[in-house]
């Protein structure tokens, strides 16, 4: 058996380093001396490295692989658990990570020099060299695209986040919840060493820009859904909340980065994101199906000519505005969202208040986006939402109803409502056993009594797929199949989450809210 020597594999490291712009020539020997004192190493390696060994990678695993297993083996890591290595490994990264006022210098120096889409280019890549974006695992998630009545939906499996085992839950469980950072959003995160219940951060950079004169951050998401997913954060732990400002912020950002759409997700529970406590946004370089919808019916409103609004043809309930005047778009996305927060029309479920002993609970929100269009306008896009539940929907009136939750369950946030979903790793596995059913391969009696259990939610839904499609498809007929039929059910979730249907009355009822707000039919 060859002598593993972790030592060569720093070596390998700083090599990759230095490739990818982490560090510089000047660099290699702190960083090589850091390296080895985290390993408990007394020298470096002493020989040279092959050419092969020298080879650019585009992901630093290869080498990483073997030194956690020896920092394993070395009693470095305390538990051989995916949580212990990957603070581990992030620690690592951080040696060889500029010092954020390097990476924040060289950003603004590309985006002035160049462009802010070289500066993006040189964030973006940097935050994947790092392993920050772990682009190894991302990989493992399906994509596909599916045909339906409002377009090509984007449909994605997140399979990037690894399983915990029983050990890794128990103990985090037990764990004390820690203060700080307060949120995995805030700027606090950045170089923090992390906890079995927190990730570590020392390969985490952010960027700070000004949004209607605060201090906002642009970092990229570790588990991008989409191309350069970013995430556009409050520099302080404030909620989430749909204002004036928050349009005003969505076209300070697009000012600055024409080529990022930018979003929030709406600041009420079950319509929300998953983080309410932390004003953010999202962002990106990905065109959704959404952004290429057609408006069905266009409007103005006689207060603000200079800006175009439609309804776009998409399950949800979506006003388009467009313009090059900023002002103008700003006061017209305000003056909707303002009349929407109060309006009622309880012969479509709509209620924007309940009253709940002496407490009047608010219903209706927004989720808006941003973009600038082919013509140069500034494009927002204003999602209707409301989120009463009732005792025939616990969940929500306008949530993914019971019969759909077999494929999705979850909160309807911003980066579903523009036409992706994404959907639990669960179904990887799942859908693969009821593709099984349709080439005959199994039956469900032929199913293990676990196998049963697990996929009970999917039995009516598989029942109906035998009937029309038979058991006597190959093997890439049923693929093709279950991922049809995926996004056609996710086409549906998106439906129930609309507040005004794809029917006659809800469509009145839409056309009903747009003159309330003041908006005319427009033939423009």
């Amino acid at each position: 058996m060859i002598a593993y020597h972790p030592a060569k594999d720093i070596e390998r490291l700083l090599v990759y380093g230095q490739h990818h712009q982490l560090l510089e020539k000047e660099d290699v020997i702190p960083v090589r001396n850091a390296l080895l004192n985290l390993f408990h190493l007394s020298e470096p390696y002493q020989g040279n490295l092959t050419e092969e060994e020298q080879k650019p990678l585009s992901s630093p695993m290869s080498i990483l692989n073997p030194l956690l297993d020896y920092a394993v083996d070395a009693g470095l890591i305390p538990d051989h658990t995916t949580t212990q290595r990957d603070l581990f490994d992030a620690r690592v990264m951080g040696l060889l990570m500029p010092r954020q006022s390097e990476v924040v210098r060289t950003f603004y120096q590309k985006a002035e020099k160049e462009s802010m889409e070289k500066a993006t280019d040189y964030f973006y890549q940097l935050s994947q060299a790092s392993n920050y974006i772990r682009m190894d695992r991302i990989a493992k998630n399906k994509y596909w695209k599916v045909s339906t009545d409002f377009g090509e939906l984007e449909i994605t499996i997140n399979v990037s986040k690894p399983e915990k085992d029983p050990k890794e839950i128990a103990a985090a469980k037990v764990a004390p919840k820690g203060k700080y950072p307060q949120c995995f959003l805030c700027i606090d995160n950045v170089g923090y060493a992390g906890r079995i219940n927190h990730p570590a951060r020392q390969n985490h950079r952010i960027i700070p820009l000004t949004l209607d004169q605060e201090d906002w951050y642009l970092q990229y998401s570790p588990y991008v859904y989409y191309n350069e997913h970013s995430i556009l954060l409050h520099g302080d732990h404030v909620p989430m909340q749909i204002t004036k400002k928050t349009f005003i912020r969505i076209l300070d950002f697009l000012s600055q980065f024409p080529h990022y759409f930018v979003g929030s997700n709406a600041d009420l529970p079950i319509v929300g994101g998953s983080i309410l406590s932390h004003d953010h946004f999202q962002g990106g370089r990905h065109c959704f199906p959404m952004e290429v919808a057609p408006m069905i019916q266009k409007y103005q409103h006689p207060q603000y000519p200079k800006v175009q609004a439609g309804i776009v043809h998409w399950p949800l309930s979506v006003i388009r505005l467009q313009s090059k005047d900023k002002e103008s778009l700003i006061q017209l996305a305000y003056h909707i969202l303002q009349v929407w927060r109060e309006y009622s029309d309880p012969s479509v479920d709509i209620l924007a208040y309940t009253q709940e002993g002496d407490q009047s609970i608010p219903h209706n929100t927004i989720t808006p986006i941003g973009r600038v269009n082919e013509k140069g306008e500034y494009e927002l896009d204003l999602v209707l939402r409301n989120n009463r539940r009732t005792e025939q929907y616990p969940d929500g009136i306008f949530h993914p109803h019971p019969h759909l939750h077999h494929i999705k369950k979850e909160n309807i946030g911003l980066i579903e409502v523009m036409g992706l979903a994404v959907l639990p790793g669960r179904l990887a596995t799942e859908l693969e056993r009821v593709q099984d059913l349709l080439t005959g391969k199994t039956t469900w009696n032929t199913f293990s009594t676990e196998e049963q259990k697990q996929l009970e939610k999917h039995r009516l839904w598989a029942k109906e797929l035998i009937e029309i499609y038979g058991t006597g498809l190959d093997e890439k007929q049923a693929k093709a199949i279950v991922q049809k039929e995926v996004g056609i059910k996710f086409a549906q979730v998106l439906q129930d989450a609309g507040v005004y249907k794809q029917n006659q009355q809800g469509q009145k009822a839409f056309q009903k809210f747009m003159e309330q707000s003041g908006l005319h039919p427009h033939s423009r």
